[in-house]
């Protein structure tokens, strides 16, 4: 029914162009293409209402945050991408970092709060997701909580906790703690997580995996949780959050990013995109859907079931400090990938 829409939406343009007597080729130039690393859910809902909005058709080619960064990298000045959306940080950091990036007009950077964007002003945050430690309420209680991420780095935790190493989500909180920490203490800390932790594929997969006793806490983000209690509790039924707060790494707001390429062909669609996505209808869907991830924008309200994101004191990281290249290198070095 969406690819039905997208075309009546196009047919119903093309027609009224015709009507009017106005030329069709300019009309035809007029359409988006999107490399979306985000949740597809939510970036086809984002899409289908910027187009009911604009009329602007917008087609999407998903992927993966690193795989799609790099497939930026590869096809350079040729690609045929016009706007790039990602989970998380580091994938834009790798993009812009090759230059391929179009800088933002203020208009759209100052829509969304300057803790959710760089500092170099080349792309900017959409959303954003809280590290949580989920844990078995049935065998932990508040007092055996770890109080920091790094606690669990102690021989204590041995075969307690899960992750999902080889995720951008884990990897965007390493490189939070890499930017807080300093590499000494991320490298220890990671070769430390080889010895205690068990790997699992995805976030989802962890937190199920501590909802069947398989191991008592999981580090994921905080939205994996959330979907679940709102379905059938399947994966969470005997599953709690527990926030570090505190400025702790492990209390770390992961940035979903929005950029435009340099080689985009339609910059000035790209830019009503990403102002309309910035900004309060946009940012509303963050708030009514159910995709639970937090609103950034400039007195955008969450979802109300969520722990509001003022409440979280998370630490300070500048998005455009995420090194996912050195990240990679030290979870190598500890047998972690």
């Amino acid at each position: 029914m969406k690819f039905l829409t997208a075309k009546a939406t196009t047919a119903i343009a093309a027609f009224t162009i015709a009507a009017l007597g106005w030329s069709s080729s300019a009309f035809a130039q007029v359409s988006l293409t999107i490399y979306n690393a985000q949740h597809e859910t939510l970036t086809q809902e984002w899409a289908d209402a910027f187009m009911e909005d604009t009329g602007i058709p917008v087609t999407i080619r998903n992927g993966s945050d690193l795989e799609m960064g790099n497939q930026i990298i590869q096809e350079g000045a040729n690609s045929p991408a016009d706007i790039f959306l990602t989970e998380n940080s580091p994938a834009m950091v790798l993009v812009d970092n090759a230059g391929l990036f179009e800088p933002l007009p203020q208009d759209i950077l100052e829509q969304v709060e300057p803790g959710f964007r760089p500092s170099s002003g080349h792309w900017t945050g959409i959303a954003a997701r809280s590290t949580v430690f989920a844990y078995d309420k049935n065998k932990l209680d508040e007092a055996s909580l770890p109080k920091s991420i790094m606690d669990l780095a102690d021989p204590a935790w041995k075969g307690r906790w899960a992750a999902s190493p080889a995720g951008a989500d884990f990897q965007a909180i390493v490189a939070a703690m890499l930017s807080l920490k300093g590499e000494e203490a991320t490298s220890a800390w990671l070769k430390a997580m080889k010895e205690n932790s068990s790997a699992y594929r995805g976030n989802r997969a962890a937190m199920a995996g501590v909802n069947n006793g398989e191991a008592e806490g999981a580090v994921i983000y905080h939205y994996y949780w959330y979907g679940d209690q709102a379905n059938t509790k399947e994966s969470s039924g005997n599953v709690d959050l527990h926030y570090f707060k505190n400025q702790d790494p492990g209390a770390f707001v992961s940035v979903s990013g929005g950029g435009i390429l340099a080689s985009s062909k339609h910059k000035d669609e790209a830019k009503q995109f990403l102002k309309w996505l910035a900004g309060p209808k946009g940012q509303a869907i963050l708030r009514d859907g159910t995709s639970f991830e937090y609103a950034v924008g400039v007195g955008a309200a969450s979802n109300p079931a969520l722990v509001p994101l003022a409440d979280l004191d998370p630490p300070k990281v500048d998005p455009s400090t995420l090194d996912n290249v050195k990240v990679t290198e030290l979870m190598t070095a500890a047998g972690l990938l």
